[in-house]
């Protein structure tokens, strides 16, 4: 039987280099990829099977394979639209240490800034709602509406008439839901939205024939634009539970959304359109656009689209190019905390600095798992003097992020694995000393009614709650 052993040695040989290999060049991490050479060529046929099935990315393979599949890319380049035009960073009132940071976010984004736009901060479903549903009622040529979760209780029954008497008007209106997010409730919103007569798809729905199963690829933006004219975007998805001022709302959320007008209006409906004609296949049409600045508005603005399909993590640089450059203050406020290695760094040199830095998280998250990992590498922060709080229940799902009451960005991205590598996800950045100067009250507002947390409290947890968050926090990469 000489001739079957060195059959195996030989087969076992190949397929323990040629995975060896594969790892060697695609890891960009040298401890991931020195564990998975080690893995592949010390343990016969079952190293390479390991690797096979868990070591290689094919969230982002297959998102690029999606993404060239498609006759249109998903969020292409920008192109600009209308009347809308940019003066340079030089010329625009931004302090002088955020202009290094325009530089960045305009390199890796490739869409210019905008000025002369207006944002106005929108409290829960209470505040939120009725101002998407009035911009959908007063629409006379497009709307376009994209959510990741479209609930058909009251709050969706609502949003679903409101849309179908656009359509009735002879509005062209769009809508795009999450093939998972759809889910959330039956009956489904695309098939009520269908029996309205409306335009809808849905992005990357599973399918058993022919087999269609991309769970992690999720299009996790919230977008309504109204005649190009009026946008929506921020944390807030259609649903009753999003209705906080309902003290029997068993399920009900803390949120913030934003109500935008001005040239970023028309960067936010390209981004829609963009995904448009990647799940429908229809071309991009041109739209008849006269964009001018609000009157008496200061916001500057920029979008930033980030997915799995990218080479580079927009977000993730942006976000630490900002902390870098800040100089008194960074507010972060959450639902779910599970940074990267580069942005915990960033975050720490920013406390040895001498800046404040202030993370807001809720104590009580719709995902305990993910609040379990969190807690087991706060200490990483809380030893460097980052100050870290947990709000009060209702659950928080709100998402800001600011630095020296300038900078804001705003939008669908939690700082968690999940949207900074498996979701598509649309933030937008704003230099606006008003605007920031009121979200860090309205965040120092919450941070008096917090509890903080410090390294005694992560210390005095029973030995078995620390196991248990240890072994959460071990698979935080795909939380």
């Amino acid at each position: 039987m000489d001739w079957l052993n060195w059959t195996l040695v030989t087969l076992h040989t190949c397929a323990g280099f040629a995975t060896a290999g594969h790892a060697l060049l695609h890891k960009r991490d040298p401890r991931a990829a020195l564990g998975w050479i080690a893995v592949c060529l010390t343990f016969p046929f079952a190293g390479p099977l390991l690797y096979f099935l868990f070591g290689i990315n094919r969230v982002r393979t297959r998102a690029r394979e999606l993404n060239q599949r498609s006759r249109f890319g998903l969020h292409a380049g920008y192109e600009p639209i209308g009347n809308t035009i940019t003066p340079s960073p030089g010329q625009l009132p931004i302090p002088s240490h955020f202009k290094e940071l325009t530089r960045v976010s305009g390199a890796v984004t490739e869409r210019p800034l905008t000025w002369g736009n207006q944002i106005e901060p929108l409290h829960n479903g209470e505040q939120t709602y009725p101002a998407m549903l009035e911009a959908i009622e007063g629409a006379q040529q497009r709307l376009f509406l994209s959510s990741y979760i479209f609930e058909t209780n009251n709050t969706g029954q609502q949003f679903i008439h409101a849309l179908g008497r656009a359509t009735q008007r002879d509005v062209d209106v769009r809508v795009i839901v999450d093939g998972i997010g759809e889910w959330y409730s039956l009956p489904r919103a695309s098939t009520l939205l269908k029996d309205q007569g409306l335009r809808v798809a849905r992005f990357l729905p599973p399918s058993l024939l022919p087999p269609s199963l991309h769970i992690n690829l999720r299009n996790h933006r919230k977008i309504l634009v109204a005649d190009g004219c009026i946008g929506f975007a921020g944390g807030i998805n259609i649903g009753d539970r999003h209705l906080a001022e309902r003290q029997n709302n068993t399920s009900r959320v803390v949120d913030m959304h934003f109500r935008l007008t001005g040239p970023i209006v028309a960067e936010i409906e390209q981004v829609f359109l963009s995904d448009w004609s990647f799940v429908t296949g229809e071309p991009p049409a041109p739209l008849s656009q006269s964009i001018h600045n609000v009157i008496g508005a200061n916001a500057i603005c920029r979008t930033i689209v980030d997915g799995p399909n990218e080479d580079l993590g927009k977000l993730a640089t942006i976000l630490v190019g900002a902390i870098a450059l800040a100089r008194r203050k960074i507010s972060i406020m959450t639902p779910y905390f599970l940074p990267f290695q580069a942005l915990i760094a960033a975050l720490q040199a920013a406390a040895l600095r001498g800046v404040e830095v202030i993370i807001i998280l809720p104590a009580q998250s719709n995902l305990p798992y993910v609040h379990w990992a969190t807690r087991n590498m706060l200490w990483q922060l809380l030893r460097w003097d980052v100050q870290i709080y947990y709000q009060p229940p209702p659950f928080a799902h709100t998402k800001l992020f600011l630095v020296d009451e300038h900078y804001v960005q705003i939008g669908s991205a939690n700082l968690d694995p999940r949207s900074l590598r498996l979701n598509f996800e649309l933030a937008i950045e704003v230099y606006d000393k008003s605007l920031s100067q009121s979200l860090t009250a309205y965040m120092d507002t919450i941070r008096k009614r917090s509890q903080a947390i410090t390294l005694e409290d992560l210390d005095n947890r029973p030995l078995w709650i620390q196991a248990r968050d240890a072994l959460a926090w071990l698979f935080s990469p795909y939380l």
